[in-house]
């Protein structure tokens, strides 16, 4: 499927009453943080030209403008999958989008299993950097105005970005743990054999989204921070079977904590990113 980021801007910005510098994706089990912005305006996916409804359990599929707090926030509840049979071009979109809007800043999230011997469910970490073993890529093809062909991906999570979310973790009093992530194609979750490869090659955690739009966001010039909710430990290191129903349970137990530390961390983006951009 062909996206125009051009019109699905143009349609958002009619509808979005302030120009977003800094959007958050929403994981599994996350959506309802929605409802934490204040004088929000709520937009379906597929109300967008080129969008289709989100197709997966836990994804609202909506933007919600509004604000965290004090800060001016675009919150995306909710993304596509490639292994729903969606196109790179379609996974990525919205940070195309995003940045046709003039966002500078992407916030990452998703619901993850854990690889680590050290993570359980419930846990919140600050992603330092990536495996993709999607064996695809988002930029493949035509580069797209505005992107590089080869984005340096020595330091995908903004190191300065980073340091604001452990300042807020810890003002907060929330455990804060850092990690890799490894982005799977999915939909199956992993077998045992596998999350002993993935931990042989160095992931913390692994989940199936999250590592397109990061990469896309670095052509673009996106500085990017991103978390992973613990929601299962991976097959062959937990109690039993994992089933998606139980990721979103326990995705909305973890999203309380991490819904406060994401308002704190937009706050302190306004208040010192932004603020430094001005002078």
């Amino acid at each position: 499927m062909t996206v125009d980021v051009a019109a699905a801007a143009a349609y958002l910005r009619e509808r979005i009453p302030f120009s977003p510098r800094t959007t958050v994706v929403l994981g599994s089990g996350l959506s309802h943080l929605g409802e934490s912005v204040n004088d929000p305006v709520s937009i379906p996916f597929e109300d967008i030209p080129g969008f289709p409804p989100a197709g997966v359990a836990g994804h609202a599929g909506r933007y919600v403008a509004g604000h965290l707090g004090s800060a001016p926030v675009l919150l995306q509840a909710g993304r596509y999958h490639a292994y729903e049979g969606r196109s790179m071009e379609l996974v990525s979109a919205s940070v195309r989008v995003a940045a046709a809007l003039g966002v500078e800043v992407l916030v990452v999230t998703n619901a993850a299993g854990g690889i680590h011997q050290n993570v359980g469910p419930g846990d919140v970490i600050l992603l330092d950097d990536h495996i993709n073993l999607m064996f695809r890529s988002p930029l493949a093809g035509a580069v797209q105005s505005g992107e590089e062909r080869f984005p340096d991906m020595s330091a995908p999570y903004d190191a300065e970005l980073q340091d604001l979310a452990l300042a807020a973790a810890t003002d907060l009093g929330i455990e804060l743990s850092r990690g890799t992530y490894a982005a799977v194609l999915g939909p199956s979750y992993e077998t045992a054999a596998e999350v002993r490869m993935l931990r042989t090659l160095g992931a913390d955690v692994v989940g199936m989204s999250t590592v397109p739009e990061v990469i896309v966001a670095r052509a673009l010039g996106l500085r990017c921070v991103g978390f992973s909710m613990v929601t299962n430990k991976g097959t062959g290191l937990g109690a039993g079977p994992i089933g998606h129903d139980d990721v979103i349970e326990i995705g909305r137990d973890a999203g309380t904590r991490l819904g406060a530390l994401l308002e704190s961390l937009v706050t302190r983006i306004e208040e010192v990113i932004y603020s430094v951009d001005a002078k």
